[in-house]
């Protein structure tokens, strides 16, 4: 699988990332979203505090592992390296709505064909249980649209 283009890019990202308006290797990529990479609307999206680089936290979207790319300079993998697959931890429902985009499109990758449309009623239910309507529709409607 080739590294994603810069539209690509921009489709597979949520709102929140650095790759809505850096390409690969200008922002680190942390395993999973914590309180020590914080949104920064100064910055309009996360930033590790430790390193204070823009950061990604969602590597299955950005197709590429977790590391320091613009923090450290770590070398970008090579094209044909296979994406990131979707881990365990990507498909437990987030406390946070602003997470609830990665949420969605974490199960509905790990969710073999055949079963789509249940998993998606099934994650829709989910949200609902846990967040306002007008969150779980904003939400779905972002990641239902690339």
């Amino acid at each position: 699988m080739a590294l994603p283009s810069p539209d690509e890019l921009r489709d597979a990202t949520c709102v929140a990332c650095p790759g809505q308006s850096l390409p690969l290797g200008a922002f680190d990529v942390a395993a999973r979203p914590g309180p020590a990479i914080p949104y920064s609307p100064e910055h309009g999206h996360r930033v590790a505090a430790g390193t204070g680089a823009p950061t990604c936290v969602h590597p299955y979207r950005v197709g590429v592992p977790p590391a320091p790319y613009a923090s450290a300079g770590a070398p970008l993998p090579a094209a044909d390296t296979p994406a990131p697959p979707v881990r365990p931890a990507d498909l437990e429902l987030p406390a946070d709505p602003t997470l609830l985009e990665a949420w969605l499109i974490a199960v509905l990758r790990a969710a073999p064909p055949a079963l789509l449309a249940r998993t998606l009623h099934r994650a829709e239910a989910a949200a609902l249980e846990r967040f306002h309507p007008a969150d779980v529709t904003a939400a779905l409607r972002r990641a239902l649209h690339g």
